[in-house]
């Protein structure tokens, strides 16, 4: 079975809103992407800040031009994240397998905190609402969120081969894993794919991909599928235009991680336009 019908490649960005297998929405530009990220957030935490209950978050560091615009909303508008729970979902570690330091420019969990810190003092996220997964205590993570009673939304984007989070296509000569089992993966310690390296050290470090954590640890996709609701953004244009076109229209495989959310219940993925053109082959 092929992954993706051919003639599915060049379809325009109105003819994928109606044979998108999800709903789907495109936006002018990579701004409006970030303007409709924060404003999605915000209305998730007023929302459950008015019934005095808890907010409880999966956030990518990729979009990330979101989080300005949602730290300037949130002191304009007086927006508590008090009762917010955040799990960052994934994080690199060095080839021993050991988190790289916050104040490495590439961490996940430092750029977070470094925002977090610039909400106003009243506001401000607690030190023990916030999550990032950790070697040296795997199960922290999922314990924490069905401690919690799950996760309300699950924000991120997709990778150039289809990842959430770093949820990689799995390749191994030595065991085989199906997609029940990889729908059940959990949080875990992963080597990058040498693309992910390279694309992301192109993206971030300006191509070194020899200084560049080769591991990381991810949400598994068990947490990310079970959220009560998924939103995917997704802002990289010419690159992330085949991995969009398989998640919204892809048959599920393993090949392409991101088409398995395909099953979910409330899922949305967001591109802007230059993401949804047609792909000419």
């Amino acid at each position: 079975m092929e992954l993706i019908d051919k003639d599915m490649l060049s379809l325009g960005e109105r003819e994928l809103l109606t044979k998108s297998k999800v709903k789907f929405q495109y936006l002018e530009t990579k701004e409006d992407i970030y303007e409709t990220f924060a404003e999605d957030i915000i209305n998730e935490i007023k929302c459950n800040n008015q019934l005095g209950i808890n907010t409880k978050l999966i956030l990518p560091v990729g979009p990330k031009g979101q989080y300005p615009i949602l730290i300037l909303r949130c002191n304009l508008e007086n927006i508590s994240w008090k009762n917010v729970f955040v799990f960052i979902m994934d994080e690199y570690l060095d080839w021993q397998g050991r988190l790289i330091p916050e104040d490495h420019p590439l961490s996940f969990r430092g750029y977070i905190k470094q925002m977090f810190l610039k909400l106003n003092e009243d506001l401000q996220l607690p030190d023990e609402n916030f999550c990032c997964p950790d070697p040296t205590n795997i199960d922290y993570y999922s314990d924490t969120i069905s401690r919690l009673g799950g996760i309300d939304i699950c924000y991120g984007g997709i990778g150039c081969h289809g990842h959430i989070a770093f949820n990689e296509p799995p390749n191994s000569r030595l065991f085989k894993v199906s997609i029940n089992d990889f729908k059940n993966s959990l949080t875990r310690i992963v080597s990058l794919a040498p693309e992910t390296v390279v694309m992301n050290s192109v993206r971030a470090n300006g191509g070194n991909f020899y200084d560049f954590p080769p591991m990381a640890i991810t949400v598994g996709m068990k947490d990310i599928l079970s959220a009560k609701k998924i939103r995917l953004y997704c802002d990289g244009g010419d690159w992330q235009r085949f991995a969009l076109r398989m998640a919204l229209l892809g048959n599920i495989s393993l090949e392409y991680p991101v088409t398995m959310v395909q099953e979910h219940q409330d899922v949305m993925i967001i591109a802007d336009k230059i993401t949804a053109k047609p792909i000419e082959c």
